[in-house]
């Protein structure tokens, strides 16, 4: 018993230290799977001005619960695809739908 209580948690710590972003999704359009753009804010390395970076991340949605709009964590996993190393985890923050006016 005292064996396999000190495996899960090994696995449980090596699990631990895996990288999370927050970001918003830019695309849902294919099956189980979201586009999510992070952004990054750092210094320019010469000029010191701030700068914000974007980098686009391919994460897996099992249950097509993520929107366009919607602010989401993803967590890095094993590879799943040619482009998917990530999951999502949660989505923070709904998007506004506003609802098309007929014409």
């Amino acid at each position: 018993m005292a064996e396999t209580t000190s495996t899960t948690t090994a696995t449980a710590v090596a699990r631990g230290n895996r990288k999370e972003r927050v970001g918003e999704v830019i695309s849902n359009k294919m099956t189980k799977t979201i586009v999510v753009r992070v952004e990054r804010r750092f210094a320019h390395p010469r000029f010191k001005k701030v700068v914000t970076g974007y980098k686009k991340f391919y994460a897996h949605d099992e249950k097509n619960e993520a929107k366009v709009g919607d602010r989401v964590r993803i967590e890095e996993t094993r590879p799943l695809s040619k482009l998917k190393r990530w999951r999502l985890v949660e989505v923070v923050d709904k998007a506004v739908q506003v609802a098309p006016v007929a014409a």
